[in-house]
């Protein structure tokens, strides 16, 4: 959380506002009120809005336009294929580039991105997950280059596989290999980048996918224990990775689920935790979250009226007790977001924070008959949900055999007959429909970026040293068939001038491809 605060706690009618409107348990296992004991009164949550357009030079300046207005950490949306480990000129990525986030093929690519920007004094986060490992090691050496060492940084990548077979789709390696490369960043990290928050388990697309929110809490936590005990048979200790360990939520408009849906997670995580692992430190058993309102929700008809789902969405996430948010602007179901729909999207936040209220109190719908009932009741049935997971011989086996997709398929086809039938109601979609309407100016990709990309990787490869080159990716393939860290040798290739898609494409000729089932 960030934005240190200084108020004299009292609602605009001058009434006195307490620290928490119930028992004093914020801040105490199992955190069910909140991880922290005064909350949003100390330090509010990092707005982070999530960002990627194109080229790095348009999504550098992005990234300034939002801290310049009171943006407080930075999120990398990051394009298709480098989502893929795939170089701008791959035949594969044709037509992509760009298109759903920032091009980065190269170290200078990221050179770019974060030009002019105080990397000791920024939190980034970075959605990535099959390449996370390179990513972040571009980062890293992009700081190093502008005098920040590896343990100043401070950010989160997302690093998680699991979600990728289970509802998104963007893995590139068999589950085994994927789970080595994520213990091999847990275990560089904790002793050289002690900052960073090496896996941000994603409950996120699993929701956008179709899931009800009692299984996003059942399917995220299952794949955290999952990459909680690979972690452990590489012999780390809970207590080594535990406390860098971070998640991912979608809020979505039910606001009432939601915000109990965020008080049930954590206490579920704290218990789980501590019964199986019994760490040392606190922490580990600590589950801190970032939020991202739910993109899913949006519609492409009556775009402005976005504003006020996210709006709803937000504020449920903050009731929830979340650590950072993304609200999503309102022409998203659209296209990227303009520079006013961005705008908009940070001030609802700040909105909240500021005037609504309700930062002022901890865990502010605490003792509520109806949100206790709702967390005690998602706890549970999530916890039902994760024993039935191990009984298939977890997370991993589950996934193989297709369990969460099907639950999710069938989640979402219920859904879907609701809103079709009109049973569920959609404002704009199937209720309070406008047979003409006007659609708000969009942002439009730069279409020849997929051109630039590939003369920069043509001159990239001319210049640099090619033995050195080769060198380094033959050190990756070995190391790959092995049980060396394969973490430092990454940092070595980039530095030779490697390209993301050549150390991928090392890695691929040790670990091969996967495809994973679709759950039918």
């Amino acid at each position: 959380m960030s934005g240190q605060r200084t108020n004299d706690w009292r609602t605009l009618g001058g009434i006195e506002v307490p620290k928490i409107a119930g028992p004093d348990e914020s801040g105490k296992p199992p955190y069910t009120r909140g991880i922290h004991d005064t909350m949003y009164r100390s330090r509010l949550w990092t707005m982070r809005q999530y960002a990627g357009f194109s080229s790095a030079e348009e999504t550098n300046e992005r990234f300034k336009l939002l801290l310049e207005r009171g943006q407080k950490g930075l999120s990398v949306a990051f394009d298709l294929p480098t989502q893929l480990g795939l170089d701008a000129d791959d035949e594969m990525s044709e037509g992509e580039v760009g298109k759903v986030g920032v091009s980065i093929s190269c170290l200078d690519d990221m050179r770019i991105l974060f030009s002019g920007i105080p990397l000791d004094k920024v939190s980034t986060s970075m959605t990535i997950n099959a390449p996370a490992m390179v990513l972040l090691a571009m980062y890293v050496v992009v700081a190093e280059e502008n005098g920040v060492t590896a343990s100043q940084v401070r950010g989160t990548i997302q690093n998680d596989i699991l979600k990728e077979y289970i509802a998104r789709g963007t893995h590139i390696f068999p589950p085994e290999q994927s789970m080595r490369l994520i213990t091999d960043i847990f275990d560089y990290c904790a002793q050289e980048i002690p900052l960073w928050n090496t896996i941000s388990i994603s409950g996120y697309h699993i929701r956008e996918a179709g899931s009800t929110a009692v299984q996003e809490v059942a399917f995220t936590i299952a794949n955290a224990l999952a990459y909680v005990d690979a972690a452990i048979k590489t012999g780390l200790d809970i207590d080594t990775f535990g406390p860098r360990i971070s998640f991912f939520f979608n809020c979505h408009n039910d606001f009432f689920e939601e915000a109990s849906k965020f008080r049930a997670a954590r206490k579920l995580w704290h218990d789980l935790i501590t019964e199986r692992y019994s760490p040392k430190n606190p922490k580990s058993a600590m589950l801190r979250f970032h939020t991202q309102v739910a993109g899913v929700s949006l519609t492409a008809q009556q775009p402005l009226n976005n504003i006020a789902r996210v709006t709803i969405q937000a504020l449920a996430a903050v009731c929830g007790g979340t650590q950072s948010l993304h609200t999503n602007s309102y022409d998203e179901a659209l296209g990227l977001p303009t520079e006013e729909s961005a705008t908009v999207a940070l001030r609802t936040q700040q909105i909240i924070a500021q005037e609504s209220g309700a930062a002022s109190v901890v865990d502010p719908l605490g003792g509520s008959h109806l949100v206790e009932m709702l967390t005690e009741e998602i706890y549970q049935q999530a916890k039902s949900k994760i024993l039935e997971i191990e009984s298939l011989g977890g997370a991993m086996k589950a996934i193989e055999a297709g369990f969460q997709q099907r639950e999710i398929h069938e989640s979402a086809w219920l859904h879907l007959n609701q809103v079709e039938s009109g049973e569920r109601k959609i404002v704009g979609l199937n209720h309070g429909v406008l047979e003409d309407e006007e659609m708000p100016p969009l942002l439009k990709p730069d279409p020849d970026l997929g051109i630039k990309q590939k003369e920069k990787l043509a001159n990239l490869r001319n210049s640099r040293n090619e033995s050195d080159v080769a060198k380094c990716l033959e050190n990756i393939i070995l190391a790959a068939s092995g049980s060396q860290n394969l973490f430092p040798l990454v940092l070595d290739a980039l530095r030779c001038d490697c390209t993301l898609g050549e150390i991928i494409s090392a890695m691929k000729e040790e670990f091969g491809t996967w495809m994973a089932p679709s759950g039918f």
